[in-house]
């Protein structure tokens, strides 16, 4: 029963997280494509926007699909967990509530892959697991990468947070001023 119960979740998973990464990579599902995508990282100041959003596309797509079949087990969901732990950090600020566009469904997804990577993928899967060695360079260059893209989405904010509104200037006191300001529409 647990076997089935991890299939689920690893299909579920890997099926939206592939759509998601078609959608920036291809356009495919009514996505925006690559350049739009890239034209949102920029935005987001992960830059240049194309390298960055080609990068998040490939790690869902892949780790997507990786995470569905069980194939080179715990690639897949080590992908996912990385590029969802930068889209919270995207969406930090908003709150936790994605109705506000907060990080709940980017952080849910994180601990989802993080937890199937630690479980294991269950008896219904297809290939071989990556050898020991192999995991943990995967697990320290996906950690590696995301750690320096939600650097680079930190000093984005930091960048382009508003500044203190400036003084506003004098009223006029002149009977002349009073005029002015009640002509304004």
């Amino acid at each position: 029963m647990r076997d089935s119960g991890t299939l689920a979740i690893r299909i579920t998973l890997g099926s939206y997280l592939a759509v998601h990464g078609a959608q920036k990579l291809f356009g495919a599902f009514d996505g925006p494509g690559l350049d739009n995508a890239a034209a949102m990282f920029d935005q987001l100041g992960l830059q240049p926007g194309k390298p960055f959003a080609t990068l998040a596309a490939t790690s869902e797509l892949a780790g997507g699909v990786l995470t569905a079949t069980g194939v080179a087990w715990p690639a897949g969901p080590v992908a996912i967990a990385g590029a969802m732990a930068v889209a919270s950090s995207v969406h930090w600020d908003n709150g936790p509530m994605a109705l506000k566009g907060g990080y709940e469904l980017p952080l849910t997804d994180m601990v989802v892959a993080l937890g199937l990577a630690i479980i294991g993928p269950g008896r219904y899967r297809l290939g071989p697991h990556l050898p020991r060695r192999l995991t943990r360079l995967i697990v320290l260059g996906a950690t590696a990468t995301s750690a320096y893209c939600i650097s680079k989405v930190t000093a984005a904010k930091k960048t382009a947070a508003p500044q203190p509104a400036a003084p506003a200037a004098p009223a006029e006191t002149s009977a002349a001023g009073q005029a002015s300001e009640q002509a304004r529409p």
